[in-house]
């Protein structure tokens, strides 16, 4: 895609899903994104690298965004922004301030044609071709469980706790460094494969690590490591940092960092909780439906075991008495996506966008600067507003 592709007819549409840790950024009708790079830029006035979540206020976020959107059309997709129409796959829970400056950057500061706001739960079935399932969005910060019944968001019913990537990392990095000094005091020093780098290991390693080197371990070996049992003991491995620097991960280490997906506590917060009480809270004719289209999505899930452990972490609590006189549900399913779970969101995003939904919902530059705002569904002030004028055209 070259810069001068819009002088031979229709310019395509791009899709972003602008997520907490990474972004994915492509065009509409393709099967995979040009681009999935972290969700940071270097901040023109402090000259450091910046989160783009890690803004303070509006006009903050608004400097951030437009450096990173720049980046992402004149480095990855090299081509102009003007008069290009945009899909943007958020999630429900976005933040109006959000939600509002992504909008003002484009529209005000590069000047795109139209956007499309589409909810990621709900176009990620457009990817599968069905209206029913369970959507579970393993992200960055949170874990977001939202009920799709015949296309509706049955928003209710939704569950959301701060178990995902970022639960998982600390906790890996919590138990290298304990595994680390208990070897100090062990041998007296570092010793060959442990160093004092382990300490300032920046956040990139650890995630490195994570899908490198960790799994999910089955139901049995879960148990054992929450009672404080260690009946197996896996492999350690390797790993080699600055190209001279090798330090060694336990195998205890590598079974237990995804285990903050599943451990219980006194609030039942665990990932399997989440699942069936988000079934719960549907109605009741919805529950066999729900439970046979299970769609799981996020880098997270790609973990070696997770969906056999999620499997069968379901499977033994519908058989405890809290879920199964409430749910005599026999069959558990879940959903083999055609793409890399990863950015099924976004890829549903581009097939929605293929559609003719672009010149049917999409939000015009005309109707947002007389507006001056994002209309929200939820508004029906807005919605009289935005169909009056949609009238007048």
């Amino acid at each position: 895609m070259a810069l001068y592709d819009g002088l031979s007819g229709e310019k395509p549409a791009v899709v972003l899903d602008l997520g907490a840790r990474y972004t994915k950024f492509g065009f509409v009708g393709e099967f995979s994104p040009r681009c999935i790079i972290p969700s940071e830029i270097k901040c023109p006035t402090t000259g450091q690298i910046r989160k783009i979540s890690s803004y303070k206020d509006e006009a903050d976020l608004y400097v951030l965004l437009v450096e990173f959107i720049h980046k992402l059309y004149f480095k990855y997709v090299l081509v102009s922004p003007k008069d290009r129409h945009v899909v943007i796959v958020e999630s429900l829970l976005t933040p109006t301030i959000f939600r509002d400056t992504l909008a003002k950057v484009f529209f005000k500061h590069y000047e795109v044609a139209s956007i499309l706001f589409v909810p990621s739960h709900l176009v990620v079935l457009c990817a599968l071709g069905i209206r029913t399932a369970l959507v579970v969005d393993v992200g960055y910060r949170e874990t977001q469980v939202i009920p799709v019944y015949e296309g509706v968001p049955v928003l209710s019913a939704w569950q959301a706790q701060p178990l995902a990537a970022g639960a998982v990392e600390q906790r890996l990095k919590d138990n290298l460094l304990e595994s680390y000094r208990e070897k100090i005091y062990a041998s007296g020093d570092a010793g060959r494969h442990f160093t004092p780098d382990v300490e300032s290991l920046p956040d990139s390693v650890i995630e490195d690590i994570k899908v490198r080197g960790c799994f999910v371990p089955d139901y049995e070996c879960g148990q054992d490591i929450s009672d404080g049992i260690s009946s197996r003991h896996p492999p350690c491995v390797d790993y080699r940092v600055g190209g001279s620097c090798i330090i060694q991960i336990p195998g205890s280490v590598r079974q237990s960092a995804y285990e903050p997906l599943f451990e219980k506590d006194n609030e039942r917060c665990s990932l399997p909780h989440l699942i069936l009480d988000a079934i719960l809270k549907c109605g009741i004719d919805t529950h066999k439906e729900l439970a046979e289209n299970i769609l799981l999505v996020g880098g997270s899930v790609m973990a070696p075991g997770f969906k056999a452990r999620v499997m069968e972490e379901i499977r033994q609590m519908l058989k405890t008495p809290e879920y199964s006189a409430k749910l005599p549900i026999k069959c558990i399913k879940l959903h083999q996506p055609p793409g890399k779970e990863n950015y099924m969101c976004w890829l549903g995003g581009a097939i929605f966008g293929a559609t003719d939904m672009i010149p049917m919902r999409t939000l015009t530059k005309e109707n947002y600067l007389s507006l001056k705002m994002v209309p929200d569904w939820s508004n029906l002030a807005t919605n009289i507003l935005l169909v009056s004028k949609l009238s007048l055209h």
